[in-house]
């Protein structure tokens, strides 16, 4: 049945193609949905005014009339559809001024008739809704889903997902848009036949799977009854060349070379120098003065000793093996540089110039692209900072240098960006595994890191600034072999970018690069950062925190405006208040004064002291049905900040010595003081931050979203 279906499909495309189009008309869409059992409404072409009205007569009952012609690809538009026509005399009216409409509207258009089709269903048990496919440039083949009709790019109320997709992927999608309550039945209509419509995502998925050439499907709209689904109208355009193909590596081959770069033996850096001032001079001392304990080759033909160190007049004369040549040398002397490291059999080539496709060079980059493919050499960059690998020991940078190792791997697209991450790293005191610039992007990427990362012994989260991807597949398919064991935080710059503006269907125009990102991301189980700010604190915190292991959250608060807040945070970051039972509210009021509230918020009230902190925070910890804790506190002289800290991290220390462990976040209120107490707070595993109701539960929720994407959590991606 399968090979049926896909032999009938070719055969159409290629007749399409032979005659030069890309958009199929509609009598070929129903070919096509037919073979892949797209539910479609009954039609008949009609050649000439008088088959027209037999065809009308035989579905006996109101029908609608399309122009048919490989020329007109936005009916509507041409005047060539009428909708509801009933009785002999009104489908032939309605069939000559269809005819005469779309001659009027494209003089040279090809007319092979009108479609006539029966009438579908309106009214209150029936929803309008879209179901499409388009070719992404970074993803590849999405399928679509959401609200259809005239509203569908008003409301732009649309999921995304990549094909193929599953049953249960299909189904999850008509619970993923904003109106997706209205497909169950509200006021009074019934619920539409999800399985139904779910069944129309899914082989329209499985259609674009199967042939690539198809660049767009659009069903819209689709009429979702309580009875079953069935497309109105369906348009697919193919596209007009083949793609181009990336390279591509095996996991076995990323790991291979990525541990020769993140642990290499043996470095050399080409135009190095004993000038200051130089990048290759901050290249070499960082490198020396970092403590790496391997060997530092230098390389520059005009210099005999740089900084205490052999130099060598090409890399070909260094002795033994090298893993990595890094470069500060400018751009238009890598590329036989860069030949000269192929010859060597070095397998990672660290380009820190600019001066390439970033400054429209898109020749040179092509061409050091081609020299490294050539001789089976990595490209890092070009355009970058370098990278750190702190726990080798290794700043191959010209940046300042960073040393304080830890488990967050950080990468970013831009220098600028891989400094605020330096900073942030260094205010925050946040242990680190590595930073890496990726720059122009030329070869190495943010799957192959991913894949690095998510092996690494030493890295428990990983957070990647990023404007795009060069092969969104790859890293949705790293993403997902890494999410199970550690978070993977990412910051996608250019969430205002322009949609397809210049798309053949409402599914192209609706798939904007930054909605298609958004779901997909999702889908990948990464959660997504809204800045920079939210990108580095989720990396920081995201390790301190423990997986929670249930969706009850319960705030303690010692101020009633800030439990407000918190309850919105809360709410906001698709976190749940638990409901708290009457033995666990009569509990809490054990230690709360009379004025004060139970129930969630626990409101302790401002006046009390460090006992009623450490109670309430100890019964938190111990009841096995409140399965997180937020923790409002606010400055005052009873309790003041450090004494809040120290009571807090004592009894979150002695109940994980007891093998109990859940996510503790607090906000402090007050003065300065909070600062410090702050980060006590979090040098001992609470996560706390000053000034901010916000941040300390965003936070907890990123953890949710990774904990649910892991599949530690119900709910899965």
């Amino acid at each position: 049945m399968a090979e049926d279906r896909t032999l009938t499909v070719r055969a159409l495309l290629d007749t399409v193609r032979a005659e030069g189009r890309t958009a199929l008309t509609a009598p070929e869409g129903k070919v096509i949905a037919d073979a892949y059992g797209i539910a479609v409404p009954g039609e008949e072409l009609a050649t000439d005014v008088d088959a027209a009205v037999a065809a009308a007569a035989r579905f006996g009952k109101p029908v609608v009339l399309k122009i048919v012609s490989p020329d007109i690809l936005h009916k509507t538009d041409a005047g060539g559809v009428v909708v509801g026509v009933e009785g002999a005399a009104a489908v032939r009216e309605a069939f000559c001024r269809i005819v005469k409409n779309a001659r009027a509207y494209a003089p040279d258009a090809r007319v092979e008739g009108v479609q006539v089709q029966e009438l579908l269903p309106t009214g209150a048990d029936s929803q309008e809704v879209i179901v499409g496919a388009v070719t992404d440039p970074t993803f590849g083949k999405v399928v679509a889903f959401g609200l259809g009709g005239v509203l569908v790019e008003v409301l732009k109320d649309v999921t995304f997902r990549l094909a193929p997709v599953d049953p249960d992927e299909a189904l999850g999608m008509l619970d993923s848009i904003g109106a997706a309550e209205v497909l169950r039945g509200v006021r009074g209509a019934r619920g539409v036949d999800r399985w139904a419509l779910a069944e129309q995502i899914r082989r329209v998925s499985q259609l674009v799977t199967d042939f690539p050439e198809i660049a767009e499907v659009d069903l819209n709209p689709v009429i979702a009854t309580p009875e079953g689904a069935v497309a109105a109208d369906i348009r697919v355009i193919l596209a007009e060349g083949a793609p181009r193909q990336r390279r591509t590596y095996t996991r076995e081959q990323i790991l291979a070379s990525m541990k020769r770069l993140m642990q290499p033996r043996s470095v050399a850096v080409i135009g190095a120098s004993n000038e200051q001032g130089k990048i290759g001079n901050s290249v070499m001392r960082n490198l020396i003065d970092g403590g790496f304990s391997g060997e530092i080759h230098p390389v520059n033909p005009k210099a005999d000793d740089i900084l205490g160190r052999k130099a060598y007049k090409s890399v070909t004369d260094v002795p033994g093996e090298v893993d990595v040549a890094v470069f500060a040398i400018p751009a238009k002397f890598v590329a036989a540089a860069l030949e000269e490291v192929g010859r060597k059999g070095i397998p990672n080539a660290v380009l820190i110039p600019s001066g390439f496709a970033e400054t429209g060079e898109h020749e040179l980059q092509a061409e050091i692209v081609a020299i490294a493919e050539r001789h089976g050499v990595r490209l890092l960059g070009p355009n970058i900072y370098g990278y750190y690998s702190t726990w080798q020991d290794l700043c191959a940078t010209f940046c300042t240098p960073y040393d304080v190792k830890g488990g967050v791997a950080l990468t970013s697209q831009s220098g600028g960006i891989g400094m605020a991450i330096l900073g942030f790293a260094r205010t925050t005191k946040t242990g680190v595994s590595a930073i890496v610039g990726l720059g122009n992007k030329s070869d190495l990427d943010e799957d192959d890191l991913l894949t690095w990362f998510g092996e690494d012994p030493n890295t428990q989260c990983i957070a990647m600034h990023l404007e795009d991807l060069k092969d969104g597949r790859a890293f949705v398919e790293a993403a997902r072999a890494t999410v199970p064991k550690k978070p993977v935080v990412v910051l996608k710059a250019g969430r205002t970018a322009a949609g397809a503006k210049a798309a053949g269907s409402h599914t192209g125009a609706l798939a904007g690069d930054d909605a298609v990102y958004d779901d997909i991301l999702r889908q990948a189980g990464v959660i997504r950062a809204p800045g920079l700010n939210d990108m580095l604190e989720y990396a920081r915190a995201l390790p301190v925190l423990p997986t929670p292991q249930g969706d009850n959250v319960v705030i303690i608060t010692g101020a009633g405006g800030s439990g407000v807040l918190l309850s919105d945070a809360v709410t906001d970051n698709g976190l749940r208040l638990m409901e708290i039972p009457d033995d666990l509210d009569a509990a809490f009021r054990q230690f709360i004064p009379p004025f004060g509230a139970a129930g969630n918020p626990v409101d302790i009230t401002g006046g009390e002291p460090p006992s009623t902190y450490e109670a309430t925070i100890r019964l938190g910890l111990e009841d096995p049905r409140i399965h997180a804790l937020v923790l409002g506190y606010w400055h005052t002289i009873v309790t003041p900040p450090m004494v809040f800290a120290e009571v807090t991290a004592r009894v979150v220390e002695e109940f994980r010595e007891r093998g109990i462990e859940k996510p503790v976040v607090a906000s402090l209120a007050g003065d300065v003081e909070v600062e410090e107490a702050c980060q006590y707070l979090f040098d001992r595993g609470v996560v706390a931050y000053p000034y901010t109701t916000e941040k300390p539960v965003a936070v907890l929720g990123a953890k949710y979203r990774w904990a649910r994407a892991a599949g530690l959590l119900g709910g899965g991606r």
